[in-house]
């Protein structure tokens, strides 16, 4: 992963022109700007930031053909137990309103490969289907096996059908969970294994595929992953070379809240290391690294972070801001 540009990711406004429901808890948005412009180009894995009312601002992947430059399709999960984007989504949005949107920005880029074996949970199907859609396109082989809670809450069953045996479509309710062993059970060497659904599903395929190569495993996550307390319990400096702004970073405080209180241009959305958008290049100092997003191989590296959840392991760190 690279380090952001110091710009911001573009904002557009955006009228939702369609809106249905894609699965009992799933509703479908058809995005286009309201200038009738072209939308930014994106690639599979990519999500775009919906800048809702009352402060919210969420992410949601991109589903529908990056070749199709007039419209962009989400597909969103009604959380129960959410932080209240998704009610906002499904209980306040309709035909004809307008949104600010922000991005695209891809954190789970698809690269390339002879074989991939892509693993998706309930509505982690949504960032997979175009990376099916660029797989075939590339000559590539690739096998799905798309888990949820039961048949009728799982998201473009219909669709996924027309691959025939390629897509394993597998409801927890009459066919048990997901049995990884077998699905991974392929060719290790030259194949790349996309994951993405609840964090359960995470964690038994990043088990399943410990002994593959460095690499081989590519995630993403919806909500942060638990992570151990911080390494240091003190105060340290964070010190930016652009901007020259330096401050304190107490142990109950972020960088990133740091930073914004001293006006440092720094940019945030979703505040718990998930979305990438507050990545920042470090220069020098180590990063603890608490984030759910970079790859253990990223993080060894040191040479970028997340400000809005990961810390310093020395007294001074400084980024390139």
């Amino acid at each position: 992963m690279t380090a952001p540009a110091a710009a911001a990711p573009p904002e557009c406004k955006v009228e939702i022109t369609v809106r249905e429901e894609l699965a009992e808890g799933v509703v479908g948005l058809e995005l286009r700007r309201c200038d009738g412009g072209e939308l930014p180009g994106w690639t599979a894995g990519a999500h775009i930031d919906l800048l809702l009312d009352e402060g919210l601002e969420r992410q949601y992947s991109l589903c529908g053909d990056p070749a199709d430059r007039q419209a962009w399709r989400i597909a969103v999960l009604r959380e129960p137990h959410g932080r209240g984007g998704s009610a906002y989504v499904h209980e306040r949005l309709a035909v004809g309103d307008v949104l600010t949107v922000r991005g695209p920005r891809n954190n789970f880029a698809l690269d390339p490969a002879p074989r991939y074996v892509f693993v998706a949970g309930g509505i982690g199907i949504t960032p997979i289907l175009p990376m099916i859609r660029q797989a075939e396109a590339a000559g590539a082989d690739w096998t799905l096996a798309y888990g949820g809670r039961r048949a009728g809450s799982m998201a473009y069953r219909e669709v996924l059908a027309a691959h025939g045996d390629r897509v394993r479509i597998h409801p927890e309710d009459s066919a048990g969970l997901l049995p990884l062993a077998e699905i991974l059970a392929g060719p290790a060497d030259g194949t790349l294994v996309y994951c993405c659904g609840p964090e359960p599903l995470l964690q038994a395929v990043e088990q399943a595929c410990a002994g593959r190569a460095s690499g081989a495993l590519r995630v993403e996550r919806f909500t942060p992953k638990d992570v151990a307390g911080a390494v240091r319990s003190t105060a340290f400096t964070v010190r930016c070379t652009r901007s020259g702004i330096a401050v304190e970073v107490g142990p109950d405080r972020s960088i990133l809240d740091a930073l914004e209180d001293a006006g440092a241009p720094v940019m945030s959305s979703c505040r718990e290391g998930t979305c990438g958008t507050c990545e920042s290049p470090v220069t020098a100092g180590r990063p603890d690294h608490r984030d759910s997003l970079l790859t253990p191989d990223e993080q060894d590296a040191g040479d970028t972070m997340l400000i809005c959840v990961s810390r310093s392991l020395d007294d001074e760190l400084v980024l390139d801001i």
